[in-house]
């Protein structure tokens, strides 16, 4: 098989199909996780602590060459060339991963269950022609 078919082997396999399908899934779900986040969960939290809006919790480690602190808004002190620590955007990004974590944790919860439940409902399988050969020569053997 040249490389070009070997290539196209692997790439119509199932799993892979699958994982490619997943991804696209996944990138969009985390879209929407990270807007669900940003605009929904956090500016309430934010209000209810004081009107704390978390895109810009910032702490200015070191001053831009541009501009000197204090600056209104982590753009601002982006755009001034000041170094940040980004406090409000890494606890943003912890809670849409712990929202991403129990979603996938659910998914596999639900199909670990499917899987059981067919697991239990499969019916008995027949024994093969082999099995069923060997089970008379045992039984000759028997008498």
């Amino acid at each position: 098989m040249s490389l070009a078919q070997d290539f196209k082997a692997f790439i119509m396999r199932g799993n892979v199909v699958d994982l490619a399908v997943g991804m696209v899934v996944g990138t969009a779900f985390s879209g929407i996780v990270k807007s669900l986040v940003d605009d929904v969960i956090m500016p309430p939290i934010g209000l209810l602590i004081g009107g704390v809006d978390f895109s810009n919790l910032f702490i200015t480690l070191k001053d831009g060459a541009k501009v000197v602190g204090p600056y209104p808004s982590l753009a601002a002190a982006k755009a001034a060339g000041a170094v940040t620590l980004n406090i409000g955007t890494f606890i943003n990004t912890i809670i849409s991963f712990l929202i991403i974590a129990a979603a996938i944790f659910a998914v596999i919860q639900f199909l670990n269950k499917l899987q059981r439940k067919q697991v239990e409902e499969a019916p008995p399988a027949e024994p093969s022609e082999e099995v069923l050969l060997l089970r008379e020569i045992r039984d000759s053997l028997k008498k």
